[in-house]
């Protein structure tokens, strides 16, 4: 698990990069997720990611802050499905009419939390 978390956060953390210095090819990838095989595929990697934090807990730098951010993304990708594919699209199209600052904006926070999960797991990974 702590290699899947490790892999998860390092994922996470080239998307927010690629967000930051291109939003709009950002946006281009997120709307290929559109469908309802897209909407189920992104809570998969919630509820997986969310497992993997969660039980890489024990042995990663915060080991209380990495299972409840583990919690919240699981929760979070469980209720992905409920929230529906319209309301998604809804979402997706008013965060693409907003300015570049506001997208790079966001996009680094994803950036940061990708980094803060893989530096709290990676003491965990034997290199």
């Amino acid at each position: 698990m702590v290699l899947m978390a490790l892999l998860f956060s390092i994922f996470i953390t080239v998307i927010g990069a690629i967000g930051f210095v291109s939003p709009a090819k950002l946006i281009r990838f997120v709307r290929k997720f559109q469908i309802s095989a897209g909407l189920y595929l992104v809570a998969g990697f919630r509820v997986v990611f969310g497992l993997a934090l969660f039980f890489a807990a024990d042995s990663s730098r915060a080991p209380e802050v990495i299972r409840v951010v583990g919690i919240i993304v699981l929760v979070s990708g469980l209720i992905t499905p409920i929230f529906g594919l319209d309301r998604f699209r809804r979402i997706l199209n008013w965060w693409s009419t907003r300015p570049a600052a506001f997208q790079r904006v966001w996009a680094g926070f994803a950036l940061a939390f990708g980094l803060l999960c893989a530096y709290a797991v990676a003491p965990c990974f034997p290199f």
